[in-house]
């Protein structure tokens, strides 16, 4: 019986795949037969974590906030190693800062990042899924998404909005073979926690203490829930929002 978590033949382009919770899902989307397409911006972040992966990985630099760009770079992913069939839009940026000291600048740089740029990345992968009626589609959501996270406004709207994205683009296009879906990671330990954890142990403690598991995720946590949700394994699940948090969304 074939394997149903197997992604071999899959081409997976990974935002943010250099470091973090990128990193991990690009490890192991590799590790179940996809190749792997890190993207960002820094070169020899990406050439590293290429190599700690193995054969099935290639680096990619590109910044995805060139947006009037994403047309030609999936078009240039495609020529050097193949039509996109998984697209993961984990890039972002976080922002730690009281609403009344964030700016409308600021704000939309996040925006910018997060929803704008996943957006027309989407969109300038999406002609190939449909035309070969196959693709999955997957953004990386937060407990941000569904409760209330006081200091990160900016950064709770745009993973809010990935919600309703998913949602209106699943119901649009899987039809035609898409599935679309997100992940919504819980507390991951990561350079961006530890930076926003940083010298606030009351609020570190809050978190484990509403978390039922009791610790802090680890990177490998989403990146199997990836291959999950890309695989022909969750064939029949599109449009949702998987929380992936250890029960932190269902903690008190």
């Amino acid at each position: 019986m074939k394997n149903p978590f197997s992604l071999e033949g899959e081409i997976a382009l990974v935002t943010g795949g250099g470091t973090g919770l990128g990193f991990g899902i690009a490890h192991c989307l590799a590790q179940s037969g996809a190749r792997v397409v890190l993207v960002g911006r820094r070169e020899d972040v990406l050439h590293e974590a290429a190599k700690r992966i193995g054969p099935m990985a290639v680096a990619e630099p590109h910044d995805i906030t060139r947006i009037n760009k994403a047309e030609d770079f999936v078009e240039r992913v495609a020529k050097r190693i193949g039509p996109i069939s998984i697209l993961v839009n984990n890039a972002g940026v976080h922002l730690k800062k009281k609403a009344v000291d964030t700016t409308p600048a600021e704000f939309s740089a996040v925006l910018e990042t997060h929803l704008v740029a996943a957006f027309s990345l989407t969109r300038a992968a999406l002609p190939s899924m449909l035309e070969r009626k196959h693709g999955s589609i997957l953004f990386t959501a937060s407990m941000a998404s569904f409760i209330g996270v006081p200091l990160v406004c900016a950064y709770s709207a745009a993973k809010s909005a990935y919600l309703g994205m998913v949602r209106s683009l699943a119901a649009e296009v899987s039809p035609r073979g898409i599935r679309v879906n997100a992940i919504a990671p819980g507390w991951i330990e990561s350079d961006m926690l530890r930076k926003a954890l940083h010298g606030d142990a009351e609020r570190s403690g809050k978190i484990l203490g509403r978390t039922p598991l009791n610790r802090f995720g680890r990177a490998e946590d989403i990146g199997w829930a990836a291959v999950y949700l890309c695989s022909p394994a969750a064939e029949f699940v599109t449009g949702t929002v998987l929380p992936v948090d250890g029960g932190a969304s269902i903690g008190f």
